[in-house]
């Protein structure tokens, strides 16, 4: 029986990921580092402190990932408060009101900041529709770990598998995965198992 749904934020919600990918390259430029598409979008899912980490040990930067943390943070939040274009994903506000108006627990799970993620619910107005919020730079491990949505589970008090995951990046589905096991078809595949035997992931 579902009884939670467990968000991503980041391309499920709200459409942050031009404005991070803006303000990563620009970090980039600043430490002068040349990063590849592949390199970014091999990242994508994961916390700011993990890519910053890896960017660190890739390019053997003597800057500590902190530093490169807090300049691209700097340059997000100015671009989150001045770009018009940072909008709700279309239609998914009703799906949220939807899930809360049928009784079901939401819970948001991201691997956004904990600031970003309050900004973002702040600006649009949805502390009112979930019991709680996890993010990802507060744990030991990023997704495709699955720690986030096992926590995320345990935060909306239902077992793992009355649980659905609402997920976008491979990163994040493969958390998902291997938190839930999904059924539904996701950018074109299809993870197919049988729906009443199993959790399930969009």
């Amino acid at each position: 029986m579902l009884k939670a749904v467990l968000f991503d934020m980041d391309g499920v919600i709200v459409d942050t990921e031009p404005l991070h990918k803006k303000a990563y390259f620009k970090m980039f430029d600043y430490f002068k580092i040349e990063v590849s598409d592949e390199l970014y979008e091999s990242t994508t899912g994961q916390s700011t402190i993990n890519v910053c980490k890896r960017m660190c040990d890739h390019f053997k930067l003597d800057n500590s990932p902190e530093e490169l943390v807090q300049y691209k943070r700097d340059i997000f939040i100015n671009l989150f408060h001045s770009d018009p274009s940072l909008q709700l994903i279309d239609g998914v506000l009703e799906l949220i009101q939807d899930y809360y108006n049928n009784g079901l627990t939401l819970v948001l799970a991201s691997s956004a900041s904990m600031l970003t993620i309050n900004n973002v619910f702040k600006r649009f107005y949805l502390d009112q529709y979930f019991k709680a919020k996890i993010s990802g730079a507060d744990l030991k491990a990023s997704k495709p770990h699955p720690e986030i949505f096992e926590k995320a589970a345990q935060l909306a008090g239902h077992l793992q598998h009355h649980c659905i995951v609402i997920e976008d990046s491979t990163n994040g589905i493969k958390a998902a995965i291997e938190t839930v096991t999904p059924f539904m078809e996701n950018g074109g595949e299809k993870w197919g198992v049988d729906p009443t035997l199993s959790p399930r992931t969009f």
